[in-house]
């Protein structure tokens, strides 16, 4: 009686242990992170003590007060402040400077390098969504070949035309063809909230 007393009492107190302990801190980087899902995403892991950089092609203005071009993604300087777990930086994925060849940002070495898991939201169904794939995947094996890769793309009966559906899974299968750890989630279009839940479970694994 008193030995099943006992291991009682320390299941408990490994129980509560579990409980009051923090989570483990990861650091995950979103490439396409001030769209809708990316603004979700990234208020969702601050609570879970998470930091998270948001590559944008121009960090300086995705925080400014009002948005000044839609050219260009936005976050806003009201959400920086709300969620300090949030930094921007600037990448070039998918643009001319990545076809010629010239990378004078230097996103990889800060951003890639340190990343537990790198998230990639870059939406629309252009070449540039195959590029800015391509050069995650290609940057990531260099530079840290162990952080998880997780995609997020629409169903396909949310896409459409074969040629967007064909855009998409060739980005999905260069990601399962190269990376070592991956995840290639779907979610229905308008869902923002299934598609957070989504990665987040994947994140959540990393924990363990």
């Amino acid at each position: 009686r008193l030995f099943v007393k006992y291991w009682t009492m320390r299941s408990f107190l490994v129980a509560f242990v579990l409980l009051v302990s923090p989570a483990v801190a990861l650091n995950i980087v979103i490439a396409g992170g001030t769209g809708e899902i990316g603004r979700a995403l990234s208020t969702d892991l601050g609570p879970k003590g998470h930091t998270v950089t948001v590559l944008a092609r121009n960090a300086f203005l995705a925080a400014t007060p009002s948005r000044v071009s839609e050219d260009f993604g936005w976050l806003g300087e009201r959400f920086m402040s709300q969620n300090p777990h949030v930094t921007l930086r600037d990448w070039d994925g998918g643009d001319l400077l990545d076809i010629v060849g010239k990378d004078w940002m230097g996103w990889q070495d800060d951003a890639l390098k340190g990343a537990d898991a790198v998230v990639n939201l870059v939406g629309g169904y252009t070449e540039q969504r195959t590029m800015a794939t391509e050069r995650i995947v290609r940057e990531s094996l260099r530079l840290n070949p162990m952080a998880m890769q997780i995609t997020m793309s629409p169903v396909d009966g949310d896409i459409g035309m074969k040629l967007k559906r064909d855009r998409v899974a060739t980005c999905e299968k260069m990601v399962e063809a190269n990376c070592l750890n991956f995840a290639c989630l779907r979610a229905e279009m308008y869902d923002i909230k299934g598609a957070c839940k989504q990665i987040i479970d994947v994140i959540d694994s990393l924990e363990n």
